[in-house]
């Protein structure tokens, strides 16, 4: 049979079902897919083009003769099983943050820095989901008019964080409508109706996710003197990730410039009429594979500086549809 021998590890996850959906939807010939997670969800079965797939417990020799492995395990899996899915010929495309920030390990979002491909040595980062949508949105600008800062705020759905906080979300939603009393388990505190200044472990002052999308940012756009900063907090949203953003062109520009840019380049919807109460939300994107952008303005005060709204599903396109593209970019670039 024609085709490739795919690997997906953490396949009963949000993003490993995700991932799925997408290998079905887009056009990668599969002749083979393995199925892979942990021991404990070994055995179940999922779905795929209409067949009942087994998942199987995932170990060194489950990669070999793959083409491609997509992995969505969390970092110390692929910490351990990338170098051994390498060693078997498989290239791996992983959405963990285990190999973001390793110097020779592309981080890749396929309509930003597809050339960094070529330089793969058998595994190549998935970014993270913000900063996937975000860096979308500025490459275009940056190529046009020169990037000097930027300064944005998220609004992060709680798919994000997994199947737990959804469920989370759903359950604590009807005990409050109920007048019960809540527990949190997933979060720190009520995620519903409330919202939490606070994504991952801080440092210094920043939480983890706020840092990641400021060097994964500098790296993807070879940058490393970009003034960056970020303030990320999770919202009562199921999914579809939301962004504040605030930029500081090196060049002067006209908004409709700004606006024209965005509204050719690749990867981006321009949905922005204010007139007709257009502008992106969650619900939007529900099954878009692309980054929605608007409220485009510029700032009453800097003359090089532009106000957006960047919207995205964080789970097609923040994470699972990313991976998949990429693979499809090896694939056209010959690079298997």
């Amino acid at each position: 049979m024609s085709g490739y021998k795919v690997a997906v590890m953490g396949a009963t996850g949000l993003v490993g079902r995700m991932m799925l959906k997408i290998l079905e939807e887009r056009n990668i010939p599969i002749k083979e897919l393995i199925l892979l997670a942990t021991e404990r969800s070994a055995g179940s079965y999922v779905e795929f083009e209409g067949e009942r797939l087994m998942v199987e417990t995932t170990r060194p020799d489950s990669f070999q003769g793959c083409d491609f492995a997509l992995f969505s395990a969390g970092t110390s899996a692929s910490k351990t099983m990338a170098p051994e899915a390498v060693k078997r010929g498989c290239i791996v495309i992983d959405n963990s943050n285990a190999w973001r920030m390793e110097e020779d390990v592309p981080l890749v979002v396929p309509e930003v820095n597809p050339e960094e491909l070529s330089n793969h040595r058998g595994i190549i980062a998935n970014p993270n989901c913000s900063t996937i949508q975000m860096v979308v949105a500025l490459k275009p600008i940056k190529d046009s008019f020169g990037l000097k800062r930027v300064i944005v705020s998220t609004y992060q759905a709680v798919s994000g964080t997994g199947w737990k906080a959804v469920e989370e979300l759903k359950l604590q939603s009807r005990q409050i409508l109920q007048g019960k009393e809540i527990e949190p388990v997933v979060y720190p505190y009520q995620i519903a109706f409330n919202l939490l200044p606070h994504i991952d472990v801080f440092y210094n002052g920043f939480s983890k996710e706020e840092l990641k999308m400021v060097n994964e940012t500098k790296k993807i756009m070879k940058d490393p003197g970009l003034k960056i900063t970020a303030t990320t907090v999770r919202v009562p949203v199921i999914s579809g990730h939301s962004e504040s953003v605030y930029l500081e062109t090196e060049k002067e520009v006209e908004l409709s410039a700004i606006r024209q840019v965005l509204s050719t380049a690749s990867g981006i919807v321009l949905y922005d009429d204010l007139d007709k109460l257009r502008y992106p939300m969650p619900v939007m994107v529900e099954e878009s594979d692309l980054v929605w952008v608007g409220r485009i303005r510029k700032d009453l005060d800097e003359e090089k500086a532009f106000h957006l709204w960047v919207v995205a599903n964080n789970l097609r396109k923040g994470a699972a549809t990313n991976a998949v593209q990429i693979a499809e970019e090896i694939i056209q670039r010959g690079l298997l």
